[in-house]
Parts: C-alpha cells; structure tokens; sequence
C-alpha cells in the first residue's frame, strides 16, 4: 500500500492555482497531431472538482458555437501546460450541474468580489 501512495505522491503537481467550482479557467492543453504538438487553450466554467490525490480531475464548460461543451481534466496530468484562473465565481454548491440546463445570461455565474 505504501508503495503506491509513494508513487502517486511523485506525480502530484505542486505550482497549480487554488481554484474550485464556479471559476472560470484557461487550461493550456498540450495536443499531438501525428509528429508535431502544440497548445491548445480551453477557456469556461469549472462544473464540479471530484476526486483525491493524483487520481483528482475537474470538468470545464463552454458554449461554442451554441453548443455546450463539457471536459474533463486530470488535475495533476503532464499533459496540462498551465492553468490559469480568469475570474472567481460566487457559488453555494461543489457541483454545478445544473449550469447544463441553462442557456444564455442564466448559464452566467456572478463574480466574487474582492475587498
């Protein structure tokens, strides 16, 4: 048992922002296409954070093109350039699904305020 927590412990990732659901995010993704690889960025809501130690991912939500796409993330994956915070959302809830049934201004989530 303890060689496993060993291992894991060796793959989490340590300079990652605090971040939970509610806030808006652009995850810098590292995509390969054949021989070449490059960065593709995934900017919208965190739905919901789930999980523990290296196995832990997070889904992201954006409207493209109308059409509502969900991702899911492994928190703590190589494949992850950075991670960057946009905007902090005010939320009551650790899972926002029901951000799913909304279209428009009431997909919004209102912004934390800061003083």
């Amino acid at each position: 048992m303890d060689i496993i927590k060993l291992i894991e412990q060796e793959q989490i990732k340590s300079d990652l922002p605090e971040f939970g659901a509610g806030d808006t995010v652009q995850v810098h993704y590292r995509i390969k296409e054949g021989d070449r690889e490059r960065i593709q960025v995934f900017e919208g809501t965190v739905l919901k954070k789930q999980g523990g130690s290296s196995r832990a991912t997070f889904t992201v939500r954006r409207i493209s093109y109308g059409v509502g796409v969900e991702r899911t993330f492994p928190l703590h994956s190589p494949k992850i350039e950075k991670l960057v915070v946009t905007r902090r959302g005010k939320v009551r809830r650790a899972k926002l699904n029901y951000l799913r049934d909304r279209v428009g201004k009431a997909a919004k989530v209102k912004q934390k305020r800061n003083y």
